[in-house]
Formats: C-alpha cells, structure tokens, sequence
C-alpha cells in the first residue's frame, strides 16, 4: 500500500489491540500522508447498517484494520453465545459490505484461535478452520468469526475485493478488560491477584491450571496487524502466534502474574470451575516462513520477528493495571 492519502479506519480502536495499534503506529510505524482514525463503539453501532454507513462516509477509508467485536472470556461465552453469535455476524456484515460498497483497498479482520475445531490434531494451521466444529463453550463466538474468513473468500471470488483475517493466539496486555468475571484468563488473573494482595486473602485460579495457551503481547500483535495490513496480500488467514515451544499451562502463567505483582500468599485452584478447552497449540510456521523478496525490496513474511519474552509482557501489563486501576475496564 502506498502512504499518501490513506486513511486507515481501525474498528474496535479504543480496545485492548486497538490502543496497542495506536501504541506502535504513534511511536514510528506511521507513514507520511497516513491517517489513522480509531472508532469506539460510542462512534457508531456497527449492528446498524446505517451507523455503520454514516460513520464509513464520514470518514472515507482507503483501509480497515477491523477489531470491533462481542467479546469475553470462557464464563461469559458460556451464558451468552446467541447474543455473541448474533451480534457478531451483525457487525461483521455491515463492516464488510459498507467496505465493498464505498471502494475500500483492504480489510484485515481479527479472528481468533478459538475457531478451530475442538476434535483436531495439534498444531493447528490455517488450513483447518473449517474442519469439524469448534468447542461447544463458545460456540456461538467461534462460528461468527469463522463466517468471516468464508466472507472475505467470497467478497474476492465475486468482487475481487482484498479482504483477508488474522488469527491471534490469546492476546493481552495495556488497555484489556480486566474484569474477573467476563474478561479473559490472562487479564482475570492479574485483577485477582492484585485482589488478594491488597487483602491479604488467598489467590484462586479458576479450574485446574492445567490447560494450556500460547499467549500473545498486545504491542507484539499490533505490529504484525501492521505488517499484515501493509504487506500480506493472501485471501487466505494468517496465525500471528508466538512459537509452538512458548505454550505455557494456566498454571504456569499465574505464577507470572503472582511473581510480576509481588504476592506470597497461599494459592488454591478452585476445580468446581470449568477448565474450558484443554491446549489449541498454534502453528506460526506461515508467518515465520522466508519465501522471498517483493519487487520493492520487502520481505513478504516475518521468519525473524522476535516476540516480547512472556515474563517481560506480564510484568509491563500488571505494571500498567496496577498504576490505572482506577480508569482500567474492570
């Protein structure tokens, strides 16, 4: 893509990847002549075909980094998956056909690993999405996504349309929502543990601690949303992971956060909770391929890319929650 005029629309820009792609575009990864406008759900309600219109050409985007979404963590898909079903292929919709209808470039969507189907060999790899169904716990969330990727297959195959998804392992870091009931684990557990260390009370982690999750930094996710909506040009997703060998179990990433926050306190694995789905171990070997040069001189994949060690991104997010607990979502 070329810089001079481009307007970059990042739905969903006031969340977790959304103020990390703000994060690393504003500290040097912006290019002459781009703008860059970040919606919140205030801006528009991307379940309405209209809002979703008016806010499009009020801002005119050559490019979207698609983010917004009904998210929240295992809990939570557990109670509501009709309304994560339904509001997600609502926004999905109305984003990917007002992109078509007013000439947008490229549309990048953010999926998720929890797409793939439960019953399946490990790694998981882009060609499997489709393979059997996803894991009944969040069911609803899963196969709005995956009708994203069936999407943008589609808007190519009919319209030539450069619609193309990412695939995140977890994701966390600044700016996530933190609360311990409807968050993600990773989040939940650092709210819990600054919990109990200001009362002195015991830290509990939901369920076993055994199941086990390749965990992704914000800031590392936003740079590779950059690149892929820069440089990748396939239909086709792409995962954005840390390697198969940097999965770690639950248990292992809460002591990260007790270790990064400062408690010594006792610890109790409360097993009347649900573990959710055991590993979904992610193959990066997409990404991390090295399959040549562009005319320009650009490397079209990332075989190089070095992610935030996880000891290092646990500590920056519990440093960041700690110092705005009072303004963090929670």
């Amino acid at each position: 893509m070329s810089s001079e005029g481009d307007v970059i629309l990042v739905t969903g820009g006031t969340g977790l990847v959304g103020q990390a792609i703000k994060t690393v575009v504003e500290g040097g990864l912006k290019r002459p002549g781009e703008t860059w406008v970040y919606l919140s759900s205030k801006d528009a309600d991307l379940t309405d075909p209209a809002a979703t219109r008016a806010v499009f050409e009020r801002h005119r985007p050559t490019h979207v980094i698609h983010l917004a979404a009904m998210v929240g963590g295992l809990f939570r898909n557990l109670r509501y998956n009709c309304d994560f079903l339904r509001k997600n292929i609502l926004i999905n919709d109305n984003v990917l056909e007002t992109a078509h209808q007013l000439n947008v470039q490229k549309v990048v969507s953010c999926l998720s690993t929890c797409i793939f189907p439960d019953k399946t060999s490990y790694p998981i790899d882009e060609t499997m999405v489709h393979n059997g169904p996803p894991h009944p716990s969040n069911f609803g969330y899963s196969y709005a996504k995956r009708l994203v990727d069936v999407q943008n297959r589609a808007y190519h195959q009919q319209h030539g349309r450069c619609f193309t998804s990412v695939i995140p392992t977890n994701v966390f870091g600044p700016h996530d929502n933190f609360n311990v009931e409807d968050g993600h684990v990773l989040p939940g557990l650092i709210h819990k543990a600054y919990l109990a260390k200001q009362s002195d009370s015991p830290f509990v982690v939901w369920g076993t601690g055994k199941p086990l999750r390749q965990f992704i930094y914000s800031l590392d996710l936003a740079r590779l949303m950059v690149w892929a909506l820069r440089e990748y040009t396939e239909v086709d997703p792409i995962i954005l992971s840390v390697d198969e060998s940097a999965e770690v179990s639950i248990k292992d990433v809460s002591q990260q956060v007790l270790d990064a926050i400062g408690f010594q306190g006792p610890v109790v694995h409360d097993e009347t909770r649900a573990d959710g789905q055991f590993k979904k171990t992610a193959s990066n070997a997409k990404l991390r391929r090295s399959v040549g040069w562009d005319v320009e001189g650009v490397k079209w994949y990332l075989p190089d890319f070095q992610f935030t060690p996880l000891s290092q991104a646990v500590k920056e997010s519990v440093d960041w929650f700690v110092t705005n607990y009072e303004t963090a979502r929670k």
